[in-house]
């Protein structure tokens, strides 16, 4: 393989992948990892990817997101660990806001039989949380649902979250990394993180660690807002050591 066939698959892989391993690569393209370290730096220095520790990331932001019910499926056990670490840093008593997406469905099948009350930002979890009935209290925003995700945004989503202040923000992530701050896939979503982060006390986010070092294009604020990342033990470490330079707790399950 020539270099400039390597360095082709190189960049195409890490624009697939958005973050690949050199050793990822080596297998990929036969070549020694010494040799992909070579390409790595090479590409990097043309503006194709980023280089960081251990391999590459690609440059290009996520605009698209994946489908709910595709994510649905995808790192079950590690959002379910997730979930239940999130569970326990809550309190009885507490008044929890639970922000759309998969992980933080996974929280509220554990927080529906708790004595706390909760207002989810999503379709799904208001009716896993209300048929039936558990033991958590359920508040109900208002707002317009997402087409196939059910998360709800708009002026009616941002008037409920005005009007309540919470003890814990249980925080979903399109994307977050130190350098680039908590962002979203969708602008309307953002506003509603945006009113979330400032409507609580203490903010928790919960993802796996594929979610780490990437950056979609709707900006929601500093990772030095939130107090606590749970995540798994697929985060890359040089941001998670990153985020807790900048104050955040993360706990890796």
């Amino acid at each position: 393989m020539s270099n400039a066939d390597r360095h082709g698959r190189i960049a195409q892989a890490v624009r697939d992948a958005g973050r690949v391993t050199v050793q990822d690569l080596a297998g990929l393209t036969g070549a020694s990892e010494m040799t992909i370290r070579r390409d790595l730096d090479t590409l990097a220095a043309q503006g194709v990817l980023e280089r960081v520790r251990g391999g590459a990331r690609t440059l290009l932001l996520r605009g698209e997101e994946p489908p709910f019910a595709l994510r649905a499926h995808e790192a079950v056990d590690a959002k379910r660990r997730i979930a239940a670490e999130v569970s326990a840093l809550v309190a009885d008593g507490e008044t929890v806001l639970l922000d759309s997406g998969t992980t933080c469905l996974e929280v509220a099948r554990l927080l529906r039989e708790r004595p706390v009350h909760v207002m989810p930002l999503s379709l799904q979890a208001i009716h896993l949380l209300s048929d039936p009935p558990g033991r958590a209290t359920l508040i109900v925003p208002g707002g317009r649902p997402r087409a196939a995700e059910g998360a709800l945004t708009g002026p009616l989503t941002l008037a409920s979250l005005a009007a309540l202040r919470f003890d814990t923000a249980v925080m979903g992530c399109c994307g977050l990394s130190a350098a680039e701050g908590l962002t979203a896939y969708d602008l309307d979503e953002a506003a509603v993180k945006k009113a979330a982060i400032a409507s609580s006390r203490r903010v928790v986010v919960a993802t796996d660690g594929s979610k780490l070092g990437h950056t979609a294009h709707a900006y929601v604020g500093p990772s030095s807002l939130l107090h606590t990342l749970v995540t798994d033990t697929t985060a890359p470490a040089e941001e998670t050591a990153a985020l807790e330079n900048a104050g955040t707790a993360v706990r890796a399950v």
